[in-house]
């Protein structure tokens, strides 16, 4: 029996990085995973991967989590096949960078839209499923860049809307308690995906590793991540609500 033995875990953008990690994660801890992703042909690698090492997922894709009808059809689709929500782990991400004076408003509306808008229309859609179910756990993906800003990149929108994330944690965390639905969140610093490789590869990238200051000396993995959301989806944090966990090699600490 797995930490997640019996569970529905809903994650979004499965098709990749951290979303895919925390995937064949939970799956292998026995959860029943219902994934999205944009992607369709990447969702299926994950979904193939995940049953090969003898988990149990399935997938939708595309889904537009932006749309929020397109984000309810995919909740409650997951409920009408497979009973319920027990986690739903807000994951799915899209950003846009520039500094505050070239950022284009389009810009800006398409991060606020793919990091802010995407978890309150996935969140206000599973939320009657979860207290339905009697309760739940909610992990929110934010971000370091919530609470500081970057040194070798400008993250205006993303910071902003990482904020937000954090803010709308806490407010589930008020709402949920009565209805024993847990809502707390992950920060990472920088973390290997297909998204961000590039950062540590190309000899012309702003982030030095030298530089970063990261008490750890490394950068973060998917399954860094994915670990510390498979702790907060689990029993084992059954009194945690309301936290906001760095994952981030100690960076958070560093002046």
């Amino acid at each position: 029996m797995g930490r997640l033995a019996g569970k529905i875990a809903l994650i979004t953008g499965t098709a990749r990085g951290i979303g895919a990690a925390a995937a064949q994660l939970f799956a292998a801890e026995g959860a029943q995973v219902v994934g999205c992703d944009l992607d369709a042909e990447r969702g299926a690698q994950t979904v193939k991967q995940v049953r090969e090492q003898g988990g149990d997922m399935v997938a939708m894709a595309p889904v537009d989590l932006g749309d929020p009808d397109a984000a309810a059809d995919w909740v409650n689709e997951a409920v009408a096949v497979f009973g319920g929500v027990d986690i739903l782990y807000n994951n799915a991400s899209a950003i846009r960078f520039g500094p505050i004076d070239q950022l284009s408003v389009a810009d800006w509306r398409f991060t606020i839209r793919n990091e802010l808008d995407l978890v309150f229309h996935v969140t206000r859609a599973a939320w009657p499923h979860l207290v339905a179910r009697g309760g739940g756990s909610i992990i929110n993906m934010a971000s370091i860049a919530a609470t500081r800003g970057a040194w070798f990149m400008p993250q205006n929108a993303h910071g902003t809307t990482k904020a937000g994330v954090l803010g709308l944690t806490y407010q589930l965390v008020v709402e949920g308690g009565p209805h024993h639905i847990r809502a707390n969140a992950i920060s990472p610093s920088l973390t290997i995906t297909p998204e961000t490789e590039h950062l540590l590869t190309d000899p012309d990238s702003p982030f030095s590793l030298e530089d970063s200051r990261i008490p750890l000396g490394r950068v973060g993995y998917p399954e860094d991540v994915a670990r510390v959301a498979l702790f907060l989806a689990s029993d084992d944090s059954a009194y945690v609500s309301g936290a906001n966990i760095p994952v981030d090699g100690g960076t958070a600490t560093v002046g």
